[in-house]
């Protein structure tokens, strides 16, 4: 149906796209911050870990017969889309947005893109794109120390060109500064104050980072200083002040060292001290740490089968615990009100103390999934479960709820029979 990576393949997706083959309907919640909800629709596809798990837009596409590089690259065009779609909600048509990618990436700062089209002027602009997106989700092999990885994850310093781009969809009509490299340093110096945090390097460690620094395409004088900050360590005074403006990319930060820590083993307490300091030192609260780490233990359980650094049995039951507790913690805060809440719901309350002893239909999971949304729009510390991605911790919530609040169960028993 379409190939990324064989030409034509955008021309292909726009036509799918004015054929209602794919939808771009974006579901919005009413008062939500859209930078919240860019960051969670595309943080739940994997982009920012470098590993394409889900697309945006094309949810009934076969992408069996695809490479890896080839998902990232389509996943990179739809997070492009979503941010054009949500910034430009009135008079959408695809060549204004095709017209505005390229006009974003022949200003990109990152030399390697401004060269390119030096090379591509006489291809039609979706050509000239389907070259860049390419271009950018490769990574330069040579610098790999351990080449096995680049089968598994790919290039996650393409987010960037997301967070730029949204950017650029901002201040388009003004002089805007786009500095890739100046935000790839930062985030490599997260990744470097991540692996530090508990004093030891662990070999993954250094996998992933010789990964992340291939991927970030830096001048040889760059390498150069990240590579010494890896042996000798950094700091918080290493970071400049620019990116620290750009709320998506200070997300960005958080997650990948999220992922840092707790895709090796169960997160240290001086692991977890050094991110609520760096949650602290980017601006974000509690709220937004435990958002981060949602979205990092739902890539980590979710691909645990296909990452082989995340095959550890024990790695995955201690993420597990990992959000469990943290997410008592979060409902425990809420607890009278969600006990309120759910005694006005039988069928809920039913259907949550079945899912602790067998497994529910999918209409019933649909059920739940309604219900408790409608449940949780009065709490706004659990607005995570309203944005893209969030109901995956249902699963984990309906265990803990009969424990935490039994009295609403109690009060409220319900049979089978009464429904």
């Amino acid at each position: 149906m379409i190939q990324p990576g064989s030409n034509g393949w955008i021309k292909k997706y726009i036509s799918l796209i004015k054929s209602d083959q794919i939808s771009l309907d974006i579901d919005l919640p009413d008062g939500a911050d859209e930078q919240s909800y860019l960051h969670a629709s595309i943080g739940r596809t994997g982009l920012c870990f470098g590993h394409a798990t889900r697309f945006i837009f094309a949810k009934n596409i076969s992408d069996k017969r695809w490479t890896n590089e080839e998902r990232l690259q389509f996943l990179l065009l739809e997070a492009h889309l979503l941010c054009y779609r949500v910034r430009v909600k009135e008079d959408f048509n695809t060549e204004d947005f095709i017209d505005a990618l390229v006009d974003f990436y022949g200003k990109h700062s990152d030399y390697s893109i401004s060269k390119l089209f030096t090379f591509f002027l006489k291809e039609s602009k979706e050509e000239q794109l389907e070259n860049i997106l390419e271009k950018r989700v490769d990574i330069k092999v040579k610098y790999l120390e351990n080449k096995i990885w680049i089968n598994y994850l790919n290039n996650v310093f393409s987010y960037l060109d997301v967070i730029l781009f949204n950017e650029f969809l901002q201040h388009r009509k003004s002089t805007t500064f786009f500095n890739y490299d100046e935000m790839a340093m930062n985030a490599l110096t997260a990744i470097i104050l991540s692996i530090h945090s508990d004093g030891n390097i662990e070999s993954n460690e250094k996998s992933l980072f010789s990964l992340f620094l291939a991927s970030a395409n830096l001048s040889e004088t760059q390498r150069y200083v990240i590579e010494k900050r890896f042996k000798e360590g950094a700091s918080f005074n290493d970071f400049t002040a620019s990116p620290k403006k750009n709320w998506l990319f200070r997300r960005f930060i958080i997650d990948l060292s999220s992922f840092i820590i707790y895709a090796n083993h169960e997160a240290l307490p001086e692991e977890k001290v050094f991110l609520m300091e760096l949650c602290f030192y980017m601006g974000y609260e509690e709220k937004e740490y435990n958002e981060s780490l949602a979205l990092t233990e739902q890539f980590i359980i979710e691909n645990q089968k296909t990452l082989p650094f995340l095959k550890s049995s024990s790695t995955i039951e201690k993420v597990y615990s990992s959000l469990s507790k943290r997410w008592i913690k979060v409902l425990g805060r809420n607890k009278d009100k969600l006990a309120t809440e759910l005694k006005q719901s039988k069928e809920l309350v039913y259907l949550i103390k079945k899912s602790t002893v067998s497994e529910l239909s999918k209409e019933e999971k649909e059920i739940v999934k309604t219900q408790f949304l409608d449940i949780v729009k009065s709490m706004p510390s659990l607005a995570i479960f309203m944005l893209p991605g969030g109901a995956f911790l249902l699963p984990i919530v309906l265990k803990i709820i009969p424990d935490l609040i039994p009295s609403a169960f109690r009060d409220n028993e319900v049979k089978k029979d009464d429904l």
